[in-house]
């Protein structure tokens, strides 16, 4: 058990196997919406009950997506609910949340997103090594007849795998 009393989600990994990553939430929607130009990773800047509500696994990246302003990146539409056994000191479950990059990346996701059709999206949100980081891709919204292409290139491989497969068996 982990001190405040919940199940602990991994056991810690042997030496030498590199750093511990647990995911939390994926916004599986985003790779289907926005063609995934540039992936970086931020840490997250966190009150205590909101890292209590990540360790729980309540969270929810669907209608997130990144902004920058005044030089600083922010996380905002990102859904983390409120903690269960907090107090007048829980947090708001929709607030804004500043995310963590070096001065260059924030520059850099600034010049592009003043490029006509990109946006930054958050991909994922995982513990690495005990902290709370999340990934951020720089995108390009999809066309509608784009998505359906991207869906019957997925089906279309399925079927050749499947098939190949029928044939090893036989």
């Amino acid at each position: 058990m982990v001190p405040d009393g919940s199940p602990q989600r991994s056991k810690k990994a042997p030496a030498g196997s590199g750093p511990v990553r647990s995911l939390i939430a994926s916004n599986k929607k985003a790779r289907h919406d926005y063609a995934i130009e540039d992936v970086l990773e931020a840490g997250l800047v966190l009150s205590g009950t909101e890292v209590k509500a990540l360790r729980a696994g309540r969270a929810s990246l669907v209608d997130g997506f990144c902004s920058i302003e005044g030089g600083e990146a922010w996380l905002e539409g990102a859904h983390i609910s409120e903690y269960a056994h907090g107090t007048w000191t829980n947090h708001a479950p929709r607030r804004k949340r500043k995310l963590l990059l070096h001065r260059e990346e924030i520059e850099r996701l600034e010049q592009k997103t003043r490029e006509k059709g990109f946006t930054i999206v958050p991909l994922q949100m995982y513990f690495l090594d005990g902290r709370a980081k999340v990934e951020i891709a720089v995108a390009r919204g999809k066309k509608e007849y784009d998505k359906r292409q991207t869906l019957r290139e997925q089906q279309d491989n399925r079927e050749a795998h499947r098939a190949i497969r029928q044939r090893e068996i036989r």
